[in-house]
């Protein structure tokens, strides 16, 4: 599903990452442990074509990404990084939200306006999602008016409307009260 060779990273004279190889297969849970400022979210926005890389390959369920031009990509690599982008959900500890949206707009809005999706279907969709993380009273709740855990929990059921095959966390607990911490543990583990 995710396969990293000889994956380098630098920023100016701080050598990140030095040659990492790591294998993901479908439905495996992978973790990175490691103090702050060792690469974990600077691997993983690499894995979604959110960083450049200097040398070697991310490869996602087929689609290969190599080292891209940082100031002039190309068409072919953009493209590249919207069909992985496609297949690889990703949820941050800011759980960024649009804050003038409910949490429903919120969800739809990337599979109606990127997928092509009925408004309609994505909402039922969505609903749906909503349910599974206990979440659907809030559907018309602004992202202001949820708590940090139920901000983050939007978040999930947003990133999994796209269908991804992979998804990946960013600390999807850091910035939570502890006693949030649990639920978006749960609904993390049930995926």
């Amino acid at each position: 599903m995710i396969k990293i060779r000889n994956l380098h990273k630098s920023f100016g004279d701080n050598r990140l990452f030095k040659g990492i190889d790591l294998d993901v297969a479908q439905g495996e849970v992978v973790v990175l442990i490691g103090p702050s400022g060792s690469g974990k979210s600077t691997l993983l926005r690499c894995i979604n074509g959110l960083e450049v890389f200097e040398d070697g390959e991310i490869d996602i369920d087929g689609i290969a990404l190599h080292s891209l031009n940082q100031l002039r990509p190309s068409k072919n690599d953009l493209e590249l990084i919207r069909q992985v982008r496609l297949k690889v959900g990703m949820v941050f500890q800011q759980f960024n939200l649009f804050p003038h949206m409910t949490v429903l707009e919120n969800i739809i809005e990337a599979p109606v306006h990127v997928l092509g999706t009925e408004r309609g279907k994505a909402e039922e969709e969505a609903l749906a999602f909503l349910i599974r993380i206990n979440l659907e009273k809030r559907a018309h709740s602004r992202p202001g008016t949820l708590s940090g855990g139920e901000q983050q929990r939007a978040a999930i059921a947003r990133a999994l409307a796209m269908k991804p095959r992979a998804m990946l966390f960013d600390e999807p607990t850091a910035s939570l009260d502890p006693e949030t911490v649990g639920e978006v543990l749960a609904v993390i583990r049930d995926l």
